[in-house]
């Protein structure tokens, strides 16, 4: 089996007459955990979105297990939504439903899994992000690391091969972070699963990394390991790895 997951090739989005993503291309492997980076709006959450099918790129491909994910048509595309899972950034859970519901809703869309085994399967799902206690309990019963720890629940209820996760650590503290940090390592070491990543946490950025791709103006101004990353001479990676603003910032802060 090609190792190769994801293949994005020249990748260009507008919205409107703006141009977000300008000639994106990189691979996605099998089973490792690949993190988008980059400063705000430089069109990481665009490039989540087209490569989970939600957008339609201007033009290039997204191939994913040989697919265009650009191409293809409804049915190929609720297909292939099937084998990957979502977190959303403000976790995407449903107030009006218990969390063990929210787990349940992907098994009782999607079908394939038996009506008698969901609860059970529910409760597995859970006990794998510490959420075993939770299932009865409203989403606006949990603080937000659990609600981000719930939406992963969700995001890996019908064992996708890949998870997208978008800004996993936005507003948690530090401590809630690296518990999220130390599940998405779990779940890729038990499950297999491959994780695409939004972030901007240096923290989680180190401890969890394979691979770093890097955004600036809607360009890929690097792709490789992180210890590729720390040694990399271009000026932008260096601005973010070493928490250096702006020049034009610091200029007008000193005035």
């Amino acid at each position: 089996m090609d190792d190769t997951l994801i293949t994005v090739t020249d990748l260009v989005s507008h919205y409107g007459d703006f141009k977000v993503l300008d000639g994106v291309s990189f691979e996605v492997q099998r089973g490792e955990i690949f993190l988008i980076i980059g400063g705000s709006g430089c069109g990481k959450s665009t490039l989540l979105k087209h490569m989970c099918g939600l957008l339609k790129p201007t033009s290039g491909t997204i191939l994913f297990n040989g697919k265009n994910v650009a191409h293809m048509d409804g049915d190929e595309l609720s297909e292939m939504q099937h084998t990957i899972g979502i977190a959303f950034q403000s976790s995407g859970l449903f107030n009006s439903m218990t969390v063990g519901e929210n787990v349940a809703m992907p098994m009782r869309e999607f079908g394939g899994v038996a009506p008698n085994l969901i609860d059970d399967l529910v409760r597995f799902k859970l006990s794998l992000v510490g959420l075993a206690h939770a299932q009865y309990l409203m989403p606006g019963e949990l603080s937000g690391g659990m609600r981000k720890r719930a939406g992963l629940a969700r995001a890996i209820a019908m064992d996708p091969m890949l998870v997208y996760f978008d800004e996993p650590s936005a507003g948690l503290d530090p401590i809630m972070a690296a518990g999220l940090d130390d599940l998405i390592l779990k779940l890729k070491r038990l499950l297999k699963m491959t994780f695409v990543i939004v972030t901007h946490e240096l923290e989680s950025i180190h401890r969890v990394a394979d691979r770093i791709l890097m955004l600036d103006m809607g360009k890929v101004i690097f792709c490789g390991t992180l210890e590729e990353a720390q040694q990399s001479p271009v000026t932008r990676l260096r601005q973010f790895f070493d928490r250096q603003p702006d020049e034009f910032i610091s200029q007008r802060a000193a005035t």
